[in-house]
């Protein structure tokens, strides 16, 4: 299912087995642990990239062992099929066989770039950093010679490593296959794709199905209690509630069902991508050259025609990036149509391709940044931009990283979960309607993102409002940021739809940032007794 998080970590493996670390202060002149290998774990597989390219086996059977270290990298909700078509596109691309080098593009470098795709994390710096330290040496130096040898003989297949298919299918080194193997190689592996295909498709049909029930139960409670609202009396309501908190909790425990993921605030109904799109190009045929228009095609096949992701060229964030930072008040319009067609290709699973081929520029954060400086226009398609995302497990998950960076013209290092609580500190106090509402949706969808795997204890004053088992993805230096501009945003009346979306991200936000000491806490307790006070009367 689309919240389903796996774990995610690295292997990692001393090539000298152990003799670095007894020998490397003599030799080298500085002491070195290990000279590492590393592999990703994810999926029920361990990949690596060597002299044969890319390559995966069943986790800690390579000829190197059992790993000496297990790193933790994090969870990903990335679906299989999105990072069998990632890695694919790396294997026919930037970690081809003859790419590969010793010193500046190995396994750790592929492992890295794995990593930062599924969990925005990056692998141990030191490791990174082992070519360079080794070769700061005087040692290493009279080395490079031999080690860029080496690299050039492992590209035409010199590194041993077990030469493994991407999904686990052997195959043979030391002769070559007969054709009868051949064939029956290539009928299994059509068998396993056309079994993976029909177990997507499944998965894809049972997930809109449990969509459109959800929904539906969810339209047909409101009507229930708009038709009994005038007969139900407070504690009858209590308990109604009593037994939709107690009803999460029990689905959240081992062994039993989950809880229904509470559906993020979208605007889907909201855009007409074919018009949208049209506006656009308008737009564009007035003031782009002949590499825009390309652009315009790949974008189309994306959002219209509802092509994959594929469709979009190796240009297309550098074109993204060139009508966002330009500021001319001419193509205010083109900015506008260009981000209300983003927010529809927010809503599609595999957007997430698009956002990890930004890690290095951060063209859409580093823009979004910057939203206080925006034309409320410009403000407003952003807006929808960042709630759109929010569709997707993926997708909300990368708005949530904290990996930083130093933007141009900036000093303080910024992160994609900053950025986003910049957005929504931002649309929920403007004075503009519009603005509101969409920093209130944000506010709400940040409050219900929840790592289901982390298991926690179940306080008594957060019983009824937060389910056991589930801690808030909002960290601790931006839930006080979120709490206070809540806060804010009540000095003024608004309608009650909104204030229960910030009521939903004011009791998350403060569970995070409350218990910071004894006499705190004795005044944040009747606040909580006034919340389930206000939930009880509804």
């Amino acid at each position: 299912m689309e919240d389903e998080t796996i774990a995610v970590c690295l292997h990692i493996y001393d090539l000298t087995r152990g003799m670095a670390q007894l020998m490397s202060a003599a030799i080298l002149g500085k002491q070195i642990d290990g000279i590492w290998h590393t592999g990703v774990v994810v999926y029920g597989r361990e990949y690596f990239f060597g002299g044969e390219g890319i390559t995966s086996c069943l986790p800690g059977e390579t000829i190197l062992g059992q790993p000496n270290q297990i790193h933790p990298l994090g969870v990903t909700q990335i679906p299989f099929s999105i990072f069998v078509d990632y890695v694919q596109g790396l294997a026919d691309s930037t970690f081809r066989p003859d790419a590969y080098d010793l010193l500046r593009h190995n396994c750790n470098t592929f492992s890295n770039e794995i990593a930062q795709f599924l969990c925005g994390n990056s692998i141990p710096q030191h490791i990174l950093d082992l070519p360079t330290e080794v070769l700061s040496t005087p040692f290493g130096q009279s080395l490079q010679p031999l080690l860029n040898s080496l690299s050039a003989s492992s590209s035409q297949g010199g590194i041993p490593v077990l030469p493994l298919d991407l999904d686990g299918g052997r195959r043979s080194v030391n002769r070559a296959p007969s054709p009868g193997a051949v064939a029956l190689e290539r009928a299994i592996e059509d068998a396993r794709r056309d079994s993976f295909k029909l177990e997507e498709r499944r998965n894809t049909i049972l997930e809109k199905v449990e969509k459109l029930e959800k929904k539906k139960a969810k339209k047909q409670l409101q009507q229930e209690r708009n038709s009994s609202s005038s007969s139900t009396s407070v504690s009858e309501k209590k308990m109604a509630d009593a037994s939709e908190a107690n009803s999460a909790l029990d689905g959240s425990e081992e062994g039993t069902p989950k809880a229904p993921r509470e559906p993020p605030i979208v605007y889907k109904d909201l855009i007409d991508v074919k018009k949208e799109y049209e506006s656009l190009a308008e737009c564009i045929v007035k003031v782009g050259q002949d590499d825009d228009h390309q652009s315009m095609s790949e974008l189309k096949q994306y959002v219209i025609d509802d092509e994959g992701s594929w469709a979009l060229g190796d240009n297309f964030l550098l074109f993204i990036a060139k009508w966002l930072n330009d500021d001319k008040p001419s193509n205010d319009r083109l900015r506008v149509q260009l981000l209300t067609v983003l927010a529809a290709a927010a809503l599609k699973d595999d957007v997430i391709l698009i956002l990890h081929q930004d890690r290095r520029d951060h063209v859409l954060m580093n823009y979004a940044h910057n939203i206080d400086r925006l034309p409320v226009s410009e403000q407003e398609a952003l807006a929808l931009f960042m709630c759109n995302l929010f569709e997707n497990g993926s997708s909300s998950e990368w708005l949530l990283y904290i990996s930083e960076w130093t933007a141009p013209h900036t000093t303080s290092p910024l992160s994609n979960i900053r950025v986003t609580t910049k957005v929504a500190v931002t649309a929920l106090l403007s004075d503009n309607p519009l603005l509101q509402d969409r920093g209130t949706a944000i506010i709400y969808n940040l409050a219900i993102k929840e790592v289901k795997t982390v298991k926690m204890e179940r306080t008594r004053d957060f019983a009824e409002l937060m389910p056991r088992g589930a801690l808030s993805k909002v960290f601790d230096d931006v839930a006080t940021e979120l709490a206070m501009a809540i806060l804010q945003f009540f000095s003024v009346e608004h309608s009650e739809e909104q204030i229960f979306r910030c009521m939903k991200g004011l009791v998350r936000f403060a569970y995070i940032a409350h218990s910071m000491s004894g006499r705190i806490d004795e005044l944040v307790e009747p606040l909580l007794d006034r919340l389930r006070s206000v939930r009880g009367m509804d």
